[in-house]
């Protein structure tokens, strides 16, 4: 059993992956600072660690996607991220993308291999 749990884990992980950009994204239409960031995706069910997404924010600012500004008015300066032109751009792409995605693998998933929902 253990065999399987670990198959789905790296599944799972690989999913995730792949999918987190479009969360993050999907978030930074208002300015959003690291903490805030991981605590709307949180409330919303996205599971994302400050070592993973601070990485990815970087990542996103040099690639274009993201602006960012520090907040320094706060004793603890803050440094926030709001999407570009370019990652609104990019983001309104990438939500059509996935709407096809998700669209073939639901008619993948009900045919379940062929066997149209278990009627024969």
């Amino acid at each position: 059993m253990s065999d399987v749990n670990e198959h789905i884990d790296k599944i799972m992980q690989e999913l995730r992956r792949g999918t987190i950009t479009i969360g993050v994204l999907s978030q930074l239409s208002e300015p959003q600072y690291g903490y805030s960031l991981v605590s709307k995706l949180t409330d919303k069910g996205v599971q994302v660690e400050a070592g993973t997404l601070y990485p990815l924010l970087r990542r996103l600012e040099k690639q274009g996607l993201l602006e960012s500004k520090w907040d320094t008015n706060e004793a603890r300066p803050r440094k926030y991220y709001l999407l570009s032109e370019t990652g609104k751009e990019v983001f309104d792409r990438l939500c059509v993308e996935w709407e096809s995605i998700i669209g073939s693998l639901n008619q993948l998933l009900e045919t379940k291999g062929g066997t149209d929902n278990g009627n024969h």
